[in-house]
């Protein structure tokens, strides 16, 4: 069997397309909140969790590196998926007809210039595919959305404008996480390796746990320090 991916999300979410590109197999499970995610993979509702951990332009996402040291999950594979926000709104529908465009804070501040351009009143929404499942429901061509190519093929919605962000290269990552550790992956090549760890809350106590890469040889990518 296939088997089944938990996301936080609507269907159509940037982390259902993460999903479907990741795990094309497995039915893809949308949750309210990150917690409902990790709860219904360490439950074994469904097989395994994908989860947004960072974003290359926002960095971090808080939530995640909170509740991962205690979610009981294991890290078994990673997605890389470039967000691309279109404008989306029901059939029939020309630019110069939308008046207001509904999504997350997040994805304004991405599109800043073509919302300006076009002087188009924004609605800051809980969820990028749930902006786009009402203004399916609406049916109101004055209303647009933005969101995912897949958000727009999910609830029947026309394109507008494609890939309408100020930076062509945001690309978050996402954990796949399982209750089991798979190690099948490992191969001879080297391989990103993603930990947390706590030290002391003392001088340079950062600084000596920081030594036992360079005496290794090990090459960090990436450190998130935070109380």
């Amino acid at each position: 069997m296939p088997g089944r991916i938990a996301f936080q999300g609507e269907l159509g979410a940037y982390s259902h397309q993460a999903c479907r590109q990741s795990r094309p197999d497995m039915e893809a499970v949308p949750c309210a909140t990150f917690e409902e995610a990790i709860d219904r993979c360490r439950s074994g509702d469904v097989d395994l969790a994908m989860l947004g951990l960072e974003n290359s332009t926002y960095g971090r996402v808080a939530d995640v590196h909170r509740l991962l040291p205690d979610s009981g999950l294991h890290i078994i594979d990673e997605a890389f998926v470039r967000v691309h926000i279109n404008l989306l709104a029901v059939k029939g529908t020309k630019l110069a007809d939308v008046k207001r465009v509904r999504c997350m804070s997040i994805l304004l501040g991405q599109c800043g210039t073509f919302l300006k351009d076009h002087n188009l009143a924004t609605l800051n929404w809980t969820d990028n595919a749930a902006a786009a499942r009402d203004v399916a429901a609406l049916a109101d061509p004055a209303e647009a959305a933005l969101a995912s190519e897949l958000a727009g093929e999910i609830y029947g919605l026309d394109i507008l404008a494609r890939q309408i962000e100020d930076q062509s290269n945001n690309t978050p990552r996402f954990l796949v996480m399982s209750r089991s550790a798979d190690h099948s992956r490992r191969g001879t090549g080297a391989m990103m390796t993603t930990f947390t760890f706590r030290v002391r809350n003392i001088p340079a106590a950062l600084y000596k746990a920081m030594g036992g890469f360079a005496t290794n040889g090990v090459n960090m990518t990436k450190l998130e320090s935070y109380m």
